[in-house]
């Protein structure tokens, strides 16, 4: 399996990263265990979540994070992982945003509903506009430094802050973001092409962009209303079943057929050709999803198959 380098960190990743907001959600315990035991048994290392997950359903935030947890404490697995958790989403009344004082508290709840005593990848889930950017380095340096993580990157930032935050670590000679996890994917590819790819590649930042698949409208199985009630997150695809999203479909149905391949693999594989990316990161609540989805790392597009994909996903004028 190729590895890809993150940034200028030493966290070396496989350029598919399991996304793990389903795990005490849609997944449940038993089932989320076959899908990291049969992650890892593929060849990939790379498992992301966040400590939010899944504070919208009944298990609520942490609960992700418990389960992986629970799966590390069966033991033999810690070192065959690079494990990525996020900071800064709402846990509760006051447990947000990323000042040095709530730093030292999420980290800690963290490692604890993960059972480890480091976490490979401390992302900020967001930006915080309420805290310095010198203050959040200066948290994060001190937390690298006490070996409680090793690497630190961001998430939904803008191409300025994400510049600023840079700038900052390196005049003061702390810890600097070696990622960013944009959206990013063929129907939604504005937000991450217009500035921040190019800080991104400028910097040597590492990209492991979430929702590669769209909320499941790339694989293909959303293409009429009738479609949308197949599963909870129909409706959020419905906006994307425009004349640029039918486009996009038809472009993969072209591209999937000449390669022998899913719809969802040529899509994940389209976004681990771009410039500058590291990886998407995609989840999955089947051993028989997860099994497609690793496919994309073993499909190469071809110049053509990337041209074609390029001009049907191109932002109608």
């Amino acid at each position: 399996m190729e590895l890809r380098r993150l940034g200028k960190s030493d966290l070396k990743v496989a350029p598919l990263v399991l996304g793990g907001n389903v795990f005490g959600w849609t997944a449940d315990e038993a089932t989320s265990f076959k899908l990291l035991d049969a992650f890892v048994a593929g060849g990939f290392n790379m498992v992301d979540t966040a400590d939010v997950y899944s504070r919208w359903a009944p298990a609520g935030g942490g609960a992700s994070e418990t389960v992986i947890g629970k799966w590390l404490a069966q033991g033999g697995k810690r070192d065959k992982i690079v494990l990525a958790t996020k900071l800064g989403s709402e846990m509760g009344e006051g447990m947000k945003g990323l000042s040095a004082k709530y730093m030292v508290e999420a980290v800690e709840a963290s490692l604890k509903r993960l059972q480890t005593d480091y976490i490979d990848l401390y992302q900020s889930h967001r930006d915080d506009p309420d805290t310095p950017q010198e203050e959040t380095a200066e948290a994060f340096d001190r937390l690298v430094k006490a070996g409680k993580v090793r690497a630190i990157g961001s998430s939904n930032f803008t191409p300025e802050r994400l510049k600023s935050a840079l700038e900052i670590s390196e005049a003061k000679g702390l810890a600097r973001y070696n990622s960013e996890q944009p959206l990013y994917n063929l129907y939604s590819r504005d937000g991450f092409e217009s500035g921040l790819q190019q800080v991104c590649i400028d910097n040597d930042v590492g990209v492991i962009p979430y929702y590669g698949l769209a909320s499941g409208f790339l694989t293909g199985k959303y293409r009429t209303e009738a479609d949308l009630s197949k599963s909870p997150r129909g409706q959020g695809v419905k906006r994307m079943m425009d004349a640029r999203g039918m486009r996009i479909l038809a472009a993969l149905d072209e591209v999937s057929a000449a390669r022998t391949a899913s719809q969802a693999q040529v899509a994940l594989a389209w976004v681990m050709a771009q410039p500058g990316l590291t990886g998407p990161i995609a989840s999955a609540t089947s051993l028989e999803q997860l099994d497609e989805l690793m496919g994309s790392a073993r499909l190469t597009l071809t110049a053509e198959d990337l041209a074609t994909l390029d001009k049907a996903s191109a932002k109608d004028s």
